[in-house]
């Protein structure tokens, strides 16, 4: 009876696996089209009837995280490491430390971009990581620069995001999901939102967006179109749609259909029937243009052979900027891709201010969560300064990106999925209250630390000099040690830590020529030597020998050199007591040593009073050559180096204000 019941139990959980496993590959028939919400409710059924394994976990986490919904992958990579963290794909360290970022776990975040550095070997990402170490820091450095409100005017409760300006400025064309005119709404198996059209608003002179309505039915279709950018004259624009032309949906080798860039010209009031760019193509996107300020240059995404990460498996989170040269005819120059600034992660909506400031998103770059909103210098020649990360508020630890600036009023906007909009991606006003950068500037940062323990120094002072030693800047540590600061290109500097009871490190430097990170670490010296009683100073405090003339017991200048370090150890510990103890070799007689020994102790002792050390606390006494430290006693046959070995001062600390017996 008991083996029939076994046998009906093996069979009915075996049914249920059987149904869980259906279930499962149903859920990643529907990863493997990009049909993330459908997989998602899948596999959160599976899950919750107890069904777990690496592959239903980590593509759950992929189905928040490609969505962006960063809190929710946090929850999913969270269990898929707790159960296998050994056998996951590097690519899974990398996507759960950006999800550890959006819940403010960063030293979480930074064990895992150390994991990920390990496995990676070269990788942008990883290499961004070990430069930049100290990134919260400096990210802290940039921040407080714009005063940020969000544009509830015109936002909806689904995605509206990647403003473009239009006449000027006094009108911006943006990308929504809203739908509103639409009888059916149609919606994308990726994140179960409407398709993307393009709006246009009216913006007053305080950058406040209202009036909105539907772009022209020429250039919005029934699928994607979004992040346009137009010219000065407002007569051309490039923008971003589904490779859809002429009513024909096209798609790659494996079904995918991908992005491209079109463009369209206006002829009075219309717009010309939008032709694709010539180097789209339908294996890879090509997406969110943006124009220099003078035409001549079109800046956009794609994962286009050549990109970074090109050959990876991770389909979704690697794009590059690129860049090409538009001719006075309307053809193209050779394209470009900004090694500079790209990384083996996500780069995408650049735009170009007319300061020639390149700001873009990234995922590879160290931030603060999700896509962060950066900001590189384009040079004479077209090559890019180092990246920086513009900082609070204007980024978080959610999506932050599609950053635009007008720079005659220092106002603009940018799109992010924080929490408090309307709902999914809003468009945030923003008026900037300081230059971001410089044409050129050097972000110093270092760590102080305790050169014998290596722990990080609170409470020093650090302080930057120029070349004529005036205070550049300072400040003082906290516990964490470190220090930023912000100096020029090209100028010598030197900077310099204190703190009492320590001595002092500084370090001196010229800066790069071209906006750079330089870490100078600093060590400094505990005058304080941890002690305890019986200790012989002499090592800790690193005395040399102490000669005496051959046959005397008179203090040498070298000597009183040495026993000036005793003195100042004496000084600073006023309670403690110190045996001075002196040793000869055994060449000479044993009484005479005995003697010899005695008188150069005691000669010793009263150097250190006579430089204001009480007697009481002192002791000396010579051992002449009755504790050697080797076999090189009367009559042993030894080396001069093995003799000087016994010639030797010892500094015992014997007690606080009272002397114990050391032996």
């Amino acid at each position: 009876m008991m083996k029939n019941i076994l046998v009906t139990l093996i069979c009915l959980i075996s049914i249920i696996s059987f149904g869980q496993q259906n279930d499962v590959n149903k859920a990643n028939k529907e990863f493997d089209k990009f049909a993330f919400i459908d997989a998602q409710q899948i596999y959160l059924k599976v899950v919750e009837k107890g069904y777990k394994n690496i592959e239903i976990l980590s593509k759950l986490g992929d189905t928040y995280y490609f969505n962006d919904e960063l809190t929710e992958s946090y929850k999913w990579y969270k269990e898929l490491f707790d159960l296998d963290s050994e056998s996951l794909a590097p690519e899974y360290y990398f996507r759960y430390a950006q999800s550890l970022k959006a819940v403010k776990r960063y030293s979480e975040a930074d064990q895992l971009m150390a994991k990920f550095n390990s496995f990676k070997g070269f990788d942008s990402r990883s290499k961004s990581y070990s430069d930049q170490p100290d990134y919260l820091q400096i990210i802290d450095f940039q921040s407080g620069r714009f005063e940020i409100e969000n544009t509830v005017a015109i936002n909806s409760t689904t995605a509206d995001f990647g403003p473009s300006y239009y006449g000027g400025a006094s009108q911006v064309v943006y990308a929504t999901a809203r739908d509103t005119n639409s009888f059916v709404k149609r919606t994308h198996s990726w994140n179960d939102q409407a398709f993307l059209q393009l709006y246009i608003a009216d913006a007053d002179e305080a950058g406040k967006l209202s009036n909105e309505e539907r772009l022209s039915n020429v250039l919005n279709t029934k699928y994607h179109e979004s992040t346009p950018a137009f010219t000065s004259d407002g007569n051309t624009v490039y923008f971003t749609r589904n490779n859809y032309s002429a009513g024909v949906y096209r798609q790659d080798i494996d079904g995918i259909n991908k992005l491209k860039i079109y463009k369209s010209t206006k002829k009075g009031k219309s717009w010309s029937e939008p032709i694709e760019l010539p180097f789209c193509n339908d294996e890879y996107s090509v997406a969110h243009p943006a124009l220099s300020p003078d035409g001549k240059y079109l800046y956009f995404a794609s994962d286009m052979p050549g990109s970074m990460g090109y050959d990876s498996n991770d389909e979704f989170t690697k794009s590059d900027l690129w860049v090409i040269e538009i001719k006075e005819d309307g053809s193209f120059g050779e394209l470009r891709n900004l090694t500079e600034i790209n990384t083996e992660g996500r780069e995408s909506f650049p735009f170009v201010s007319k300061k020639g400031i390149l700001y873009f998103a990234s995922s590879g770059h160290q931030g603060l969560g999700g896509l962060d909103i950066f900001a590189s210098s384009i040079n004479p020649d077209g090559t890019l300064s180092l990246p920086l990360n513009i900082g609070k508020p204007a980024n978080t630890e959610d999506d932050d990106f599609a950053f635009i600036i007008n720079d005659d009023t220092n106002m603009g906007y940018f799109s992010s999925n924080r929490p408090g909009g309307q709902g999914d991606d809003d468009i945030y006003r923003f008026v900037q209250l300081e230059d971001l950068k410089d044409a050129c500037e050097i972000i110093l940062t270092g760590t102080v630390t305790d050169e014998k323990t290596g722990l990080p120094m609170n409470q020093a002072t650090v302080m930057v000099m120029d070349a004529n030693n005036n205070t550049v800047d300072q400040l003082v540590t906290k516990t964490n040690g470190k220090y930023v600061f912000k100096l020029e290109c090209g100028k010598q500097y030197f900077v310099r830590t204190q703190k009492e009871n320590y001595s002092s490190d500084e370090d001196l430097f010229t800066t790069p020529t071209q906006s750079d990170f330089l870490d100078v670490p600093l060590a400094m010296v505990n005058k304080k030597i941890p002690i305890v009683d019986c200790d012989d100073i002499a090592p800790l405090l690193n005395i040399k020998d102490i000669y005496f003339d051959f046959d005397r017991f008179n203090i040498r200048p070298d000597a009183a050199l040495e026993l000036s370090k005793i003195l100042a150890f004496m000084e600073l510990y006023p309670q403690t007591s110190v045996e001075i103890r002196s040793h000869t070799d055994s060449r000479a007689p044993d009484a005479y040593n005995d003697v010899l020994s005695e008188k150069r102790a005691q000669s010793t002792r009263k150097w250190l009073i006579e430089k204001g050390i009480s007697a009481s606390r002192l002791t000396a006494k010579g051992y002449g050559e009755r504790q050697l430290v080797n076999n090189c006693s009367n009559g042993v046959d030894c080396t001069p180096e093995e003799h000087q070995l016994n010639r030797r001062s010892e500094f015992i600390v014997t007690g606080l204000g009272q002397f114990s017996d050391c032996d």
